[in-house]
Formats: structure tokens, C-alpha cells, sequence
């Protein structure tokens, strides 16, 4: 591999990491840095993805356990079923074109960006919400199923999607969001992992350069997240999920 290669790979996976520690949403980097330089092996390209993206979001949650306090309540039983989960997606990654849900996920992405818009002190600070059983269990199934699921099979936007859930449905702020996020995305990441390896997709010696890259943005990202405040989550959530669309924007019909 040319040298300029692995240093573009490298780069993004330091950017990555910066991002999916604030708010998720790294692999609007780092993915289509592994598709250029591996065109034509799009699932090795994901697995090696998750081999950067599992050190990143790892680094990140032990960084946010330092100083956030995390909702073991639903974080854990959500990272449990997250594994299993984003498995799943991942063993139906080769079956279902992710050309299909492309314009799906960006309408969902277009409604996160109306709703942080429309909703100024979303996140900002928590709010107290009623915690029924029913509230709770929704905290759980929708990052520990639905979007772990997504994120095996198709991946752009899952931290997003995770930290705008436990703002919603829990009344958390964005940087308690974004901490319980990197709890269930280090699972997703786990999940997709294991299958992607026993399938000998993943490209080994890249992912693990990249994954310690991915790990020093995931400290730089935490750290900037938990000093500046939910104000500059919310700025950071805004910008990735404009970049978001724009690219599978692109993507479906440029």
C-alpha cells in the first residue's frame, strides 16, 4: 500500500475518533477513506472499520466514565443486546443492498436536524422526564435493537441516532447522551466485529494502525466534549448530520 495511502487512513481515523467521541458519526470519515483505498471490497471495508471504530468508542467510554455519570439502567442491558443485535445486522450486510435504505436513513437524519433545530434547549441541560417501565424499556430496545441492527448492517449516523434516543426518551443532556451513546456503540461495534472476523473480512494490520488513531481522537473528542458543554455537542450534532446527508445525498443521486 503507498505510503500517502496509509497516512490519508491514518488521518481519518484520528478525525473519526474526534467526532464519534462528541456526538458520533465517525464514519462519515473514515469509511469512505477504507472504500478509496480498497475499491471493490466493500465489506472488508466495514469490518476494517469496525476494528478502528471498537479502540475509538472503547477509549471514549472510559474516558466519559471518568468524569460523567453513566445510566447503568439502560446502558448496560442496551450494550448486552446491542452484540447480539448488530451480529445480526452485520450477517445481512452481504444480503441487503445498502443502496435500498440510503433514502430512508435520510429522511430519519433530516428529522433529527429538524427536531434539534425546531427544539433549541434540547440537550442543553437534562430535564426531568417520568421514568415509567415503559419509557425505560424503549431506552433499551431502541439503541440496544434497532439501531445496534442498523449499525451492523449499514453503520453512517448510529451515534446520532444513539445520543438524540437517550435525549429524547430519558431527558438526558447531550454530553450524558453522548456518554451512555459510547456504552452501546462500543457493543454495536463489538457485534459486527465478531461476525466480520469470522468471515476473514477484516484486513488486520490497517485496522489495528487505525485503531489506535481512531483511540487518541476518541480521548481528544471526550475530553473537548466534557469541558465545553452540551452547547458544543449540539453545534458538533448539527454539522455531522448536515455532512451526513450531504454525502448519501451524493451518494443516491449525484
Amino acid at each position: 500500500m503507498p505510503a500517502e495511502t496509509v497516512v490519508m487512513l491514518l488521518l481519518a481515523a484520528v478525525g473519526a475518533g474526534w467526532v464519534d467521541a462528541v456526538v458520533g458519526g465517525g464514519g462519515l470519515l473514515q469509511l469512505p477513506a477504507l472504500m478509496l483505498a480498497f475499491p471493490g471490497q466493500p465489506v472488508a471495508a466495514l469490518a476494517t472499520n469496525k476494528v478502528a471504530s471498537i479502540a475509538g468508542t472503547t477509549s471514549a467510554s472510559i474516558a466519559y466514565l471518568r468524569k460523567t455519570k453513566i445510566d447503568k439502567e439502560v446502558a448496560l442491558p442496551g450494550a448486552g443486546l446491542a452484540v447480539a443485535c448488530s451480529a445480526g445486522g452485520a450477517l445481512c450486510a452481504a444480503a441487503i443492498s445498502s443502496e435500498v435504505l440510503k433514502p430512508l436513513v435520510m429522511v430519519v437524519l433530516l428529522a433529527v436536524a429538524a427536531i434539534v433545530v425546531l427544539r433549541p434547549d434540547l440537550g442543553r441541560a437534562p430535564r426531568v422526564v417520568l421514568r415509567t417501565r415503559r419509557r425505560t424499556a424503549a431506552a433499551v430496545l431502541v439503541p440496544g435493537v434497532a439501531i445496534a441492527f442498523y449499525d451492523g448492517l449499514i453503520g453512517p449516523g448510529t451515534g446520532t441516532f444513539l445520543v438524540l434516543t437517550f435525549t429524547t426518551l430519558l431527558g438526558s443532556d447531550f454530553v450524558t447522551a453522548s456518554a451512555n451513546s459510547k456504552i452501546i456503540n462500543a457493543s454495536t461495534n463489538l457485534g459486527a466485529l465478531l461476525v466480520f472476523a469470522a468471515q476473514g473480512e477484516v484486513l488486520w494490520a490497517i485496522g489495528l494502525a487505525m485503531a489506535v488513531c481512531n483511540a487518541v481522537g476518541a480521548q481528544l473528542g471526550a475530553h473537548m466534549a466534557i469541558s465545553r458543554g452540551a452547547g458544543f455537542v449540539r453545534v458538533v450534532l448539527l454539522v455531522v448530520v448536515a455532512a451526513l446527508v450531504v454525502k448519501m445525498g451524493y451518494e443516491q443521486f449525484g
